[in-house]
Formats: structure tokens, sequence, C-alpha cells
């Protein structure tokens, strides 16, 4: 019953689209794939006490390494920072260039190539692997168990790397050689591995249709100025098979060969116009031309323009970069990043904070003086043993002392916090004006010196 409701899709087949898009795709996968499979092998020197791996994510120690930038728990508004530039950068792209983030760098996109050039070299070309299909034989059954083994291969390798950026690569890897690896570790790296093999190997295309998000709001962020995959109709139209020999007159260029839609990664048909589906990796534009120039005619009856000029063909209507939205998302972009490599150039590396004794609020001592205790909690993000000296700034009769120290000196390791309690007592007569007194308590570490406001309660 189910069948009146749904419509099973067919299994899609892509050929081999040949030209400059197609080796645009294969050398940005190229890099995508090297900067993925070695960024975790770069090293960052940082010190004896810390991981030297440039790229890291430590989240035992819950922190975050990327090259001389490191983010700790507290600081996790940067990570809200990086995901409002990136936004903001794909949302400036589409607006110019439609999706070409998936046509060209998306990793659905990119290992789901990898996948499907595996597929094509153990499988053939498009009607290679259509009459495989059909068959049931020894043949059929090796080619598709070399593919399978292969597209594993790729997910495992995928998986390990992935983890690779949560611990040290190499030693991960020296872990994977001699067969030391933990649970932890395997259940990642099978976990991914699977994903991969399922979504670049069997889902394809219907991520993108279905379940990528993008897809269904790019259409918002897209004008008549936007450059996208586009079908000239007026030059194509009306379309009709074609012979050797025959003439273009009163008819269109394009000669029906239904090209672009056999190389298309997703299935879709250019001629009916702009669809969700597309996914702008132009291969249905390499496709025609590879067409074009066999039978003759000029090339771009389907290629990267605006609906503007498509419909109005003038020279001053073509593309151009330089529009009223380029310059606000570049404002955007500018004044959030600037605002958030200042703020990663200046952050100190020292946090201090400081909260009161609640229970007992004050003490009275024995000749009458009062005590308040405090409790100071101090980061030292540095990846050096850190010392800091304590006192009062802003009285002479105010006596400070630290619990169990008897210099007032505080040692802070790399890399870690630490929170004394001290105690800071003043003589009754001096708080015969106020039942609260404003303390100011300087913490010095011989580099710099930092203030905070303590409130003495005295009554």
């Amino acid at each position: 019953m189910f069948t009146d409701y749904f419509l099973a899709k067919k299994r899609l087949y892509p050929q081999l689209a040949k030209g400059r898009f197609r080796r645009l795709k294969n050398y940005l996968n190229f890099i995508f794939l090297s900067i993925y499979s070695f960024s975790s092998l770069l090293r960052y020197n940082r010190g004896d006490s810390v991981t030297n791996q440039a790229i890291m994510i430590d989240i035992p120690n819950s922190k975050a390494y990327f090259f001389f930038i490191e983010i700790w728990p507290q600081e996790v508004y940067y990570l809200a920072a990086i995901l409002i530039i990136m936004a903001v950068t794909l949302f400036f792209v589409t607006s110019l260039f439609g999706r070409i983030w998936c046509g060209y760098a998306c990793f659905q996109t990119v290992w789901t190539d990898i996948f499907i050039a595996v597929e094509r070299f153990f499988q053939g070309d498009r009607n290679q692997r259509i009459i495989l299909d059909r068959k049931n034989n020894f043949n059929k059954f090796f080619r598709k168990f070399l593919t399978h083994l292969i597209w594993i291969i790729i997910g495992i390798f995928t998986g390990i790397v992935f983890c690779s950026y949560f611990s040290d690569s190499w030693q991960l890897w020296q872990n994977i050689f001699s067969l030391n690896v933990s649970i932890t570790i395997l259940g990642w790296v099978a976990g991914i591995g699977f994903m991969t093999y399922l979504m670049a190997g069997f889902a394809r295309e219907h991520v993108c249709t279905y379940m990528c998000p993008y897809a269904r709001f790019q259409s918002a962020m897209f004008d008549n100025n936007t450059l996208v995959v586009s079908y000239d109709a007026k030059r194509g139209e009306p379309r009709a098979k074609y012979h050797q020999g025959d003439s273009f007159d009163k008819r269109g260029h394009c000669i029906d060969c239904k090209q672009c839609v056999v190389v298309c990664p997703t299935g879709i048909d250019i001629r009916n116009g702009l669809q969700m589906e597309c996914i702008a990796c132009g291969l249905c534009i390499d496709a025609c031309d590879e067409i074009m120039h066999k039978v003759g005619l000029p090339k771009g009856l389907i290629r990267y323009d605006t609906l503007n000029h498509l419909s109005d063909p003038w020279q001053f209507k073509k593309f151009k970069i330089w529009q009223f939205r380029t310059f606000y998302y570049l404002a955007i972009l500018i004044i959030v990043s600037s605002l958030t490599l200042y703020s990663l150039a200046t952050k100190s590396e020292v946090d201090l904070s400081v909260f009161q004794e609640r229970n007992p609020l004050y003490v009275k001592l024995s000749d009458g003086s009062i005590r308040n205790a405090y409790y100071l909690k101090i980061t030292n993000k540095t990846h050096q043993k850190k010392f800091f000296k304590l006192r009062i700034n802003n009285s002479d009769l105010a006596m400070l002392k630290v619990a169990n120290n008897e210099e007032n000196l505080l040692e802070v390791n790399s890399e870690s916090s630490f929170q004394y309690k001290f105690f800071v007592t003043l003589p009754a007569e001096n708080l015969s004006d106020s039942e609260q007194k404003i303390i100011e308590l300087e913490v010095d570490d011989g580099n710099e010196k930092k203030y905070l406001s303590l409130i003495f309660i005295g009554n």
C-alpha cells in the first residue's frame, strides 16, 4: 500500500565527465583529502608539558589546539565565533556563486566522488555497471567484492584519521601497527568507518537531497544575480535529435542526448531549470560542451550564469562579483573576524576568580579584630609553572594570610587550576564607620599585576 504514497527512486549510475570542471574537482578532491589526512600529523612546539600536535581536540583535558591558539572550556564563546564566521562565509559564497560548496568542498561530495571512482575502476563506466548489475555470475561477485573491500578500507582509514584529531596521531598510528588499540578508539573507528561506507557508498545523492538542510534553505540566499548552473533555453529549444549532416535552422542547439543527465551525481535534468537537488558541480557543463564540440556548435549551452543575464543577455547584466550584498557580507565577516582575532591575541594567560566564604560571613577574634575568609582560584594557561604573590593594596591596617602558607606565595603548575583559601583581618575600629569595606587584592606573578576587589564584612 505504501507504493501509493512513495515512489522508489532508481539507482543512479553517474557517467564519467571529461572537462575543466571535472579536472577542477579532481584537484580539489586531492587537496581536501590531503588536508584531512595529514593535518593531524603536523607538529607545533608548545613545550614539554603539553601536546605538540598542531591541531587537536584534547577531550580528557578539555582543551582544543590550533597551532598557537589554545581554547579552554571557559572559552567556548570562541567556538561560537568560529561557527558564526563559517556560517556567514557560507552564506556569502552561496549568495554569489550558488551551491558550489556542495559541488566541490562538502565532505559528502568528496568522499562520494572517491567511492564512485573506485566503483568505476573495478566495474567500468556507466554502461558497464548497468550491464554488470543485470548479471549473476562470478565476475560480478568478484568485481563487487573488490569494490566493497576498497570502500571498507577507505572507511576505516577515514575513521582512523578522524580519531587522530582527538589523540596524538603519531602514537595512534604506532598503536594501530602494534595492534595495541583501546576499545574506545576501535569503537570510534568502526562507527566513522561504517557511516563513511554507508553514506558515500549507498546513500550518496539522498544525503544531498533529503538529509542535508542546506538544500532546503539555499533558495532563500539566491536571487536573479546569483551565479548558478543554467540551461540556455532560448538557444537550446526546441530540442530535437541530431543526425550527422542535419541543419540547425529552425531548431534549437540541444540535441536531446541526455549526457547532462547521465553525468549528474544527483540525477536531475538541468534543462528543467534550477532545482533543489542541483549541487552546482558543473559536470553537466563539461558533458554538454563536449557534445557541442562534436556537432560543431559553440560551447556554453549549459553554463554558469545568472537568471537576469539568461533572460536578458545584455553585457551589463553579466555576473559581477562586486554587488551591494558583497559589501555587507564582507563587512560582517571583517567585523566578526577582527573581534575574534583581537580577543585571541589579547586574551589573558592567567584567569583569577575570588569568592567569599558564606558561613560564617566573618569571625570576631579575641583582640576584637574582624576576619573574613575568601577563596582564590587561579588558572594558569601557560606551559610554565607560575608563582603568585598576594598583598592588600589599599589598606595598611589589613592583614592577609594564606592558609597553610607562611609567605603568601602561591604556586600553580602549568596548564592547571588551583584554589587557595586566605584570610583578611582588620581592626574593629577600622570598621566603625561602615559595616562593609572594599579591599583591593593585588596578585603579582612577577610579570604582571592584577587587582581584585574584596567586600569585607564586619558586622
